[in-house]
């Protein structure tokens, strides 16, 4: 493991979030398309994080690998440590002027995540999980732990969006969200921070990458819950996700969203 300042860190990703500020709700700022036949909003302010981001982490550590959404891996973080970024988790929230948006940092060892940030600078929110240290500092909340809900009758379940879910996937996901108290659509990464304290039960998501959910695990490991990816397994390569407060409450998402036979 390598040494790293947990402080420093925490400042750091504060300080990179924070410049997203000048851009928000500003109005007429550029706005890109990744993709063809489709829509994945990228703006300077994600560029800039990331940016600012990899030249930091250089000077604060060393060089390492870097998995990130907007320039892509550098060296190799399949072995040894190295980082990985989002620098805007939540571009159309942010782009739209909505508030539950945020950078996301991950420290990976072998591949696998150890360290964990998110900060939300609108909300005033950061999570952080690394070698023991674990916690939320927010104006609202200082509890870093999962509900005990082990029951989908009693689940409070959160989604970024319905359009996640295609074929198959959606019917076993209607499923699932007739079964829970109550759903909740949009959000973004802050789900994932209030089932870490407490406030929902169950995030449930698909169509995600790595850069979506590996800096998040640590954080939510820490607080008590389990994530994994639609199999069960670690979520090492994104794609659907399951994250809930307890291991009951996770067995029973699992069965609703396995397929039949």
């Amino acid at each position: 493991m390598i040494d790293v300042d947990n402080e420093a860190i925490i400042s750091l990703v504060r300080r990179a979030s924070a410049h997203a500020l000048v851009y928000f709700r500003v109005g007429g700022h550029e706005v890109d398309n990744k993709v063809d036949g489709g829509f994945d909003p990228v703006t300077a302010a994600d560029r800039e994080i990331e940016t600012l981001l990899r030249h930091e982490l250089a000077l604060l550590v060393r060089p390492l690998p870097v998995i990130g959404e907007e320039q892509g891996t550098t060296g190799d973080p399949s072995v040894g440590p190295a980082w990985i970024i989002d620098p805007i988790d939540g571009t159309r929230a942010f782009i739209s002027g909505q508030p539950q948006w945020g950078t996301l940092l991950g420290l990976l060892h072998d591949g696998l995540p150890v360290g964990g940030w998110m900060h939300l600078p609108v909300l005033k929110e950061t999570y952080f999980a690394f070698a023991g240290a674990a916690g939320v500092e927010s104006p609202t909340t200082a509890r870093l732990r999962t509900s005990k809900c082990t029951e989908l009758a009693d689940a409070t379940m959160a989604s970024t969006h319905p359009s996640m879910f295609v074929g198959g996937l959606k019917d076993r996901f209607d499923r699932l969200e007739s079964a829970v108290r109550l759903s909740r659509f949009g959000g973004d990464c802050h789900n994932y921070g209030l089932l870490a304290s407490g406030d929902i039960d169950l995030v449930v998501e698909s169509k995600m990458r790595s850069y979506d959910i590996l800096p998040l695990v640590p954080i939510i490991q820490a607080a008590g819950g389990v994530v994994t990816d639609g199999d069960g397994d670690p979520p090492l390569h994104g794609g659907t996700i399951i994250a809930a407060a307890t291991p009951e409450l996770h067995t029973a998402a699992i069965d609703h969203l396995t397929p039949a036979g």
